[in-house]
């Protein structure tokens, strides 16, 4: 079933909010949506309904206007409508009217369905054309997104940190992606090799010298992106608390040390020295994928692992924000904002200073949860959207 929702006009943005905002959402086989058509302001947008009604689902669309896997890093055959009892599935598409400073734009993406084939592709027309990857959708649009998978960022595995880490420096570096894949690639190919036990010396010296580069590359990378973030939030007072930011690992603890040419020897070096032992173990016991973030929250001295829930959203939450404050900054517009049941264990004065800062940054924040009443203070700064059974209704 089609559907379309038009907006009631808003107070237009100012000039000086320097915004970018989805004017226009369009859905087809995404997820539980046959067909959606969203027309609205360039306005933060509230989707408020029952669990399960679709509003992440709403979200994560969004989030594929930007390179990666999404929100959910689902694979793209996973986001397929599927008819109930039907053997296929449908692939998905979104596309999106993009306003900002500069004009406006559509930029659309979605599965490509290979009859045969098990690769997945997604494909990105930009303005009606084949985009030459996703890189080119972060020439227009930058996103920041909190979801509640991500509440227990501080209690998981060093892995979540450093892909949340990776998906901050995505924000200012698009290449990044590209470095964090090749390394991934050189690294699994190494951990092959020295499996099977018949890789000749000078091939791994090849491998190793490639994970010494990307690796490097990507740890630099990290190392401006949170020094940065740890100074923006630091600037900031309010109910939010102000977290410390460290990477922990150690090519971070040799970037801080030497340059970054002799920390790619030492790299080298230290992955020469450790075959016999990787092999035995797998995996490589030196390199950038060791990094970790250590998040502390400054007025109490004490980590964030060891923090309340409440406490450890909003550190979240200061991170992020400070991430977006620089954005704009840097690109004279701010990010798009994907917050999913952001509210939750949040008190009030948290919840206001949230919409405030929304509102003081012009960004377009698209905010779901299950009550309305939490998104008072949002009312008449915002659009808001009832969402239930795939199907979204003006408020």
């Amino acid at each position: 079933m089609s559907q379309a929702v038009s907006a009631v006009s808003l107070p237009a943005a100012s000039a000086a909010e320097r915004r970018a905002a989805v004017v226009r959402l369009s859905l087809t086989d995404f997820r539980c949506y046959a067909r959606l058509r969203l027309d609205i302001e360039a306005q933060p947008v509230v989707l408020t309904g029952p669990n399960g009604a679709g509003k992440t689902n709403l979200l994560e669309a969004l989030s594929f206007l930007s390179p990666g896997r999404g929100l959910r890093r689902a694979r793209l055959a996973e986001i397929d409508r599927r008819e109930r009892g039907a053997d296929t599935a449908a692939p998905w598409a979104v596309a999106a009217v993009l306003e900002s400073g500069r004009g406006r734009v559509n930029l659309g993406t979605g599965h490509e369905a290979a009859e045969g084939k098990s690769t997945e592709r997604r494909v990105v027309r930009i303005d009606g054309h084949p985009a030459r990857g996703q890189k080119d959708l972060a020439q227009y649009l930058s996103l920041v997104w909190l979801t509640p998978d991500m509440d227990r960022l501080f209690m998981e595995g060093s892995s979540s940190r450093r892909r949340f880490v990776d998906r901050l420096v995505y924000g200012f570096h698009p290449d990044h992606a590209g470095e964090v894949a090749a390394y991934e690639t050189v690294m699994r190919e190494r951990g092959r090799l020295l499996a099977d036990g018949s890789a000749d010396a000078a091939w791994l010296d090849a491998l190793e010298d490639g994970m010494a580069r990307h690796g490097v590359a990507i740890a630099a990378a990290r190392a401006e992106v949170i020094r940065r973030l740890d100074s923006a939030a630091a600037e900031r007072t309010g109910p939010f608390p102000v977290p410390r930011l460290v990477l922990t690992g150690e090519v971070d603890a040799w970037l801080g040390e030497m340059p970054a040419v002799a920390v790619e020897d030492r790299v080298r070096d230290a992955l020469r020295a450790g075959r016999s032992h990787d092999a035995a173990q797998g995996g490589a016991a030196c390199g950038a994928h060791r990094t970790d973030l250590l998040v502390t929250y400054v007025a109490k001295d004490r980590p964030a692992r060891d923090c309340s829930t409440g406490e450890q959203k909003a550190l979240l939450l200061s991170i992020l924000l400070a991430m977006a404050r620089e954005l704009r900054g840097e690109r004279g517009e701010a990010p798009l904002l994907l917050l999913d049941e952001v509210v939750a264990h949040l008190d009030g004065a948290r919840r206001a200073a949230l919409f405030d800062e929304i509102c003081d940054l012009g960004a377009q924040a698209w905010l779901t949860g299950t009550d309305d009443e939490l998104f008072a203070g949002l009312r008449g700064r915002a659009r808001f959207f009832r969402v239930l059974d795939a199907t979204v209704m003006p408020r």
